[in-house]
């Protein structure tokens, strides 16, 4: 492994903490963060709050699986950005860290 596959893992591993420790609080102070349980919620709210798991899980799992973590952000973070867009909600900017992390660990998975 070279170094610039290191730096880039360790780029994404220290990125995926620090989203981790930022996103959880938030996620679990969104009242009941269960998707589709409470009927006040939009599509729209129910559809991030089935993301926002799988990538939470991503961003921890990539510390020791790097191909599994990296699709399980990019592909749901890539759907709901595409639902957002088909349906004309909008979507937030902070979604592009998890989305750089993910996509930072599947290079570093495919450098190797």
């Amino acid at each position: 492994m070279n170094q610039k596959t290191k730096k880039i893992r360790w780029v994404a591993r220290i990125l995926s903490l620090v989203l981790l420790i930022i996103i959880l609080p938030f996620y679990f102070s969104y009242g009941n963060p269960l998707p589709f349980f409470n009927p006040e919620y939009t599509f729209y709210d129910n559809l991030w709050l089935s993301i926002f798991p799988l990538v939470l899980i991503g961003l921890g799992l990539g510390w020791k699986y790097e191909r599994i973590a990296g699709f399980l952000i990019v592909i749901p973070i890539l759907l709901g950005i595409v639902v957002s867009i088909f349906i004309g909600a909008p979507f937030g900017l902070h979604i592009t860290l998890p989305f750089i992390a993910g996509f930072l660990y599947l290079v570093a998975s495919y450098r190797e």
